[in-house]
């Protein structure tokens, strides 16, 4: 008795934890009214629902019981089914009880989960554009279809289960005979289910009639188009009038159902119920098919034309690609005068040649500083002012690692190491011109540069996901410079506290860790973070919201924010094509990065709005929602149903607002559509001659799609350059160029959002970029591949950054950086810069020569200031200062071997080069090692490496080649 005390009292103990710790959290994060609005209707449609579905059971049950007939002259039958009715006599209550607090309880948890659709219901405000089929306004079919469907299977279920229930309770007390000789059925059985059956065929009845709305939303395949929403041909002139006439009959049928109160016999109903089914075969389904067969295929273009012209309009405004602007492009310069093109060259675009999805090893080694720091997989990219002067900029920041701590213990990963310390940006237009690294404007630890003064510890960033206990008793690792190790305790107010006992033992249980509840450790101030990642925050506080994969840093006002897009979707759009959100929004990058999230993975919908803009602070994890889209009804809808937790749009910073920008998934969305629906004539849409398809990546084997990319850059009719998100299309099945789609990403601007498409000729062919990186892999001329050759032959790996494209004079200007990869030290540096334009391909060591050498003649974008230095670094190990000097030997040899240029001689050079910074590493190790072992052993990080060190040529890091690269 007592350990089955004990055990109802731990389950009930659990459950009260997670409950009082969300409760907690929420309300930590001041968005309490979230969880309690969610919780409190989750709770009413779970007893209201519950309760209708128990009283619905029970009362039949009740009332076949009322109904049985007398037993006294009982058949052979009923005789034996006299135990069962002897054995449920003393429990019938409690049997009664108990049935219909089992299906009570079953129908309240699948209704609480449509708490949804319960407030989107009760919340919806109008989208003033009607559908052109039933002229009901968009509104009806987002927000009120859903929710009367919902009633629909609920009465369903509901009649079904009273009719098996009162069924099954007729047979048991004698109201149902099954091999008895005479009536089957009592007069007082044959009522009861009669009207229960009645009540079914009543409810299929309106369901036929809100069938004819679903048309309006129904998916299907297309032959001529694939995915397919809305009503076709046959859709408006066989089912819809199919469903009037169904819906006709089946009230008939149900009225025939309940006139057996008073007829006592199932023959009309039974014959009605026949014909309603025979009439669903051949109303509903042969006449349609003999309608497709017959009208439809012979002359199918023009049957289907209206109403394909109906869906290009609706997906259009669904996605928000109505606006998009497409233009005819030559794809081809006619200009002669190259000069004048290499001057306009700067102008068009700000070149990015620093690719932030290859980048991150190079920040770690650089920039990691530490072990337990690290960078994302994909950095960012974002825009920085510096002397007036906006540059595109890429940006990471320095997070916890818990993996490189030195010694791992539940103190270590949840009191000392807390928090990530800095950011970390560079030039996108720039690399150092000696060496291939990145050009920084924020580097170091604690971080300094063009950034100014900021709040530099990240408690909440995307690769923390961990709980840390905070502003207790035991201090935190800041960070460390050359002299000592500084310590922190958290100043903020954000986490929960856990002064109180019972805090303290519900987290203990929560997360499955006893010494939360005893340690000593935790004391006054003590803090508990969690749901640490920007995505996670936003999901928290807004489970409404559809949340992009890539969250970006940003410094803003002197914080770290994290910059969250969050998206109102709706799956009830009528006419609008459906998209399956983790297909659309999956690239190479996404494919090759399981960190990079996708959204939604399998969510359905023909409607997105990018309505929300939210920030989450690196430092006190506070979340704030703005309304960007304020014309989105989904968006009021939600407001309405959350009031309070949405700030306006005038809230906004203007230098948050400043690195706000075009959403990458959205955009993705967008792009994916667009191969279809740039077309707005209904005729050449259903012969498929203009389709497009995005092209897969050709910088890498992965045969996913390529990602878009982030650049400034100038669109034929702009005045100036903006910050663009752009992306290439090809035509189906092939390679060539069809189009390119840049989409304005200046956020606070009168043209931001606004897409612009510039469409390629089809009477011949434009180089796309697969043909373009083709010709950059094979090309004699340039010596890139005996370049590639002698590369990969010396333990080195080739990888080529983002191709980008640039629209120049009519015709199109790819770029794209060539990175090596070194064999030993495994990060990437900037080695050549690729340039094609109007069939002349340059392969420079810098964008500027690249230039250059395509147009003949020099520009601004020449070669960038070299940042190093040629001072060799000192050691005061010999045998260390004897491998750095052989290093900037070979990297000076190496150097001069590219000049020639002498591929065996570099390719020698690389090969010294990696020997001696190994030794150099070796020989540090060793004396680190020693040193560990005199004193007691170094903290954490405080010793130099040769990897950390200052490198040949001043470059931050050791290898400024890239061993072998």
């Amino acid at each position: 008795m007592t350990l089955g005390v004990l055990a109802v009292l731990g389950m009930a103990f659990t459950m009260f934890a997670g409950f009082w710790t969300n409760w907690l959290w929420y309300r930590s994060v001041h968005y309490s009214s979230v969880f309690t609005t969610t919780l409190w209707t989750k709770i009413g449609l779970f007893f209201v629902f519950g309760l209708l579905m128990a009283a619905a059971v029970g009362f039949n049950i009740w009332i076949a019981h009322r109904l049985r007939p007398p037993l006294s002259a009982m058949s052979m039958e009923q005789q034996s089914l006299d135990r069962y009715r002897m054995g449920i006599a003393p429990y019938k209550k409690w049997l009664l009880f108990g049935i219909t607090a089992l299906v009570g309880l079953i129908a309240g948890a699948s209704a609480s989960s449509q708490w949804r659709t319960w407030l989107m219901w009760v919340n919806g405000v109008p989208f003033h554009q009607k559908d052109p089929q039933f002229h009901l306004d968009v509104s009806f079919y987002a927000f009120e279809l859903p929710w009367y469907r919902f009633l629909l299977g609920f009465g369903f279920a509901a009649a079904i289960l009273s009719v098996i229930a009162a069924a099954l309770t007729h047979y048991l007390y004698g109201g149902l005979r099954v091999t008895s000789p005479g009536a089957r059925a009592t007069a007082a059985a044959t009522g009861h289910l009669s009207v229960l059956i009645g009540i079914f065929v009543a409810l299929k009845a309106v369901a036929y009639w809100l069938d004819r709305y679903g048309l309006a939303v129904k998916s299907s395949d297309f032959k001529a188009t694939g995915n397919w929403t809305g009503l076709r041909y046959v859709d408006a002139n066989a089912y819809l009038p199919a469903k009037t006439i169904l819906f006709c009959i089946a009230v008939i049928c149900a009225l025939l159902f309940f006139a057996t109160l008073w007829r006592r016999t199932w023959q009309l109903p039974v014959i009605g119920f026949g014909l309603m089914v025979l009439s669903a075969i051949l109303i509903g389904g042969l006449y349609p098919a003999i309608v497709q067969k017959f009208q439809v295929q012979p002359n199918e273009q023009a049957k289907e034309a209206p109403y394909v012209a109906k869906n290009i309009k609706a997906t259009r405004e669904a996605y928000g690609i109505a606006d998009a602007k497409v233009s005819e492009y030559d794809g081809k310069s006619a200009t002669a005068d190259k000069p004048q093109l290499r001057d306009d060259v700067d102008k068009a675009a700000s070149i990015r040649i620093l690719d932030p999805n290859i980048l991150s090893p190079t920040f770690q080694q650089l920039q990691q500083m530490k072990s337990y720091y690290s960078f994302p997989t994909n950095l960012d990219v974002d825009r920085y002012t510096k002397d007036g002067k906006v540059q595109d900029t890429v940006i990471g920041l320095r997070e916890l690692n818990l993996d490189g701590i030195p010694k791992k213990n539940w103190i270590n990963d949840h009191f000392r190491y807390t928090h990530g310390y800095g950011v970390v940006a560079a030039k996108g237009t720039e690399a150092d011109a000696k060496n291939g690294t990145p050009v920084f404007t924020e580097s170091d630890l604690p971080s300094k540069g063009d950034l100014g003064t900021y709040q530099q510890e990240i408690y909440y960033g995307e690769k923390t996901t961990a709980y840390s206990i905070v502003g207790g008793p035991q201090k935190e690792i800041d960070y460390s410079d050359d002299s000592s190790e500084k310590t922190t305790s958290y100043k903020g107010d954000s986490g929960v506290s856990l002064a109180s006992p019972i805090n303290r033992a519900a987290y203990a249980v929560a997360f499955n860790e006893p010494q939360i509840f005893y340690s000593g450790a935790i004391g006054e101030g003590s803090r508990i973070l969690y749901n640490r990642t920007p995505k996670d925050r936003v999901e928290a506080v807004a489970p409404w919201l559809t949340i992009d994969g890539d969250a970006y840093p940003a410094v803003v006002d002197g914080r770290i924010q994290w910059i969250v897009d969050a998206y109102t979707t709706s799956n009830g759009y009528p006419y609008s094509s459906r998209t399956t959100l983790g297909d659309t929004t999956a690239d190479s990058l996404t494919a090759a990065n399981n960190s990079r999230a996708v959204v939604a993975q399998q969510n359905q919908v023909n409607y997105i709005r990018n309505s929300v803009k939210a920030t989450v602070d690196a430092y006190t994890g506070d979340v704030k929602l703005y309304q960007w889209d304020t014309e989105d009804p989904v968006l009021k809808t939600w407001m309405k149903a959350f009031p309070g937790t949405v700030e306006p749009k005038s809230d906004i910073s203007a230098d948050l607002m400043s690195h706000l920008r075009y959403p990458q998934d959205l955009y993705k969305v967008q792009r994916e559509l667009l191969t279809r629906y740039h077309v707005t004539d209904a005729q050449t849409f259903l012969t498929g001659s203009e389709v497009w398809q995005v092209p897969d990546d050709p910088t890498n084997k992965s045969g996913n799609a390529v990602p878009p990319y982030y650049l400034s850059m100038k669109m034929p009719g702009q005045q100036g350059q903006a910050f663009s998100l752009t992306t290439t299309f090809t035509p189906n099945g092939r390679d060539n160029l069809s189009a390119f789609m840049a989409v304005d990403s200046e956020a606070g601007t009168s043209d931001y959002g606004q897409i612009r498409i510039l469409k390629l000729p089809t009477s011949r062919t434009v180089d796309g970029p697969k043909q373009v990186q083709s010709q950059f892999n094979s090309n004699s001329q340039q010596n890139i591949a005996e370049f590639v050759r002698l590369i990969r032959g010396g333990d080195s790996e080739i990888e080529y950054g983002n191709l980008l494209t640039v629209p120049l004079d009519g015709g199109l200007l790819y770029a794209e950086p060539v990175y090596v990869r070194g064999g030993g030290l495994k990060y990437p540096l900037l080695r050549k810069v690729l340039v094609t334009y109007g069939g002349t391909t340059a392969f420079e060591n810098t964008l500027g020569e690249a230039l250059d050498k395509v147009f003949g003649t020099a520009g601004e974008t020449s070669t960038p200031p070299d940042t190093g230095s040629t001072n060799p670094p000192t050691s005061s190990n010999p045998t260390v200062q004897q491998a750095l000097e052989d290093a900037q030997k070979a990297f000076d040899d190496g150097q001069a071997a590219l000049k020639k240029p002498d591929w065996v001689a570099y390719d020698k050079a690389q090969k010294a080069l990696e020997s001696a910074l190994k030794r150099a590493e070796e020989a540090q190790t060793e004396a680190d090692k020693a040193a560990g072992g005199k004193n007691g052993g170094a903290k954490p990080g405080s010793s130099p490496s040769p990897t950390s060190s200052p490198g040949p040529s001043g470059s931050p890091s050791g290898s400024p080649s890239g061993g072998s690269g």
